[in-house]
């Protein structure tokens, strides 16, 4: 599952970043800012059309990703 696939409330664990391409800054970016396999994500808001935005929580953190960012987070499972 991908993180834009999450339901909003919902929390899981990252399995890891997709890089597109061999340099990739988008992908590159969402590793600087905590996204790492092992960490827990949870999706506490939605945009209205459309659903982006997605605001989401990293830790202590949170980040408002375009979707087609989140969809480059891979998760494992559902917490």
């Amino acid at each position: 599952m991908n993180l834009d696939a999450l339901p909003k409330g919902n929390s899981a664990v990252i399995d890891r970043i997709e890089y597109r391409a061999a340099i990739d800054p988008i992908a590159a970016r969402l590793d600087e800012l905590g996204f790492v396999p092992g960490e827990a994500v949870q999706i506490i808001a939605v945009g209205p059309m459309g659903g982006d935005p997605i605001a989401v929580r990293l830790g202590a953190s949170r980040f408002a990703l375009r979707r087609g960012e989140a969809a480059r987070i891979l998760l494992r499972s559902p917490i």
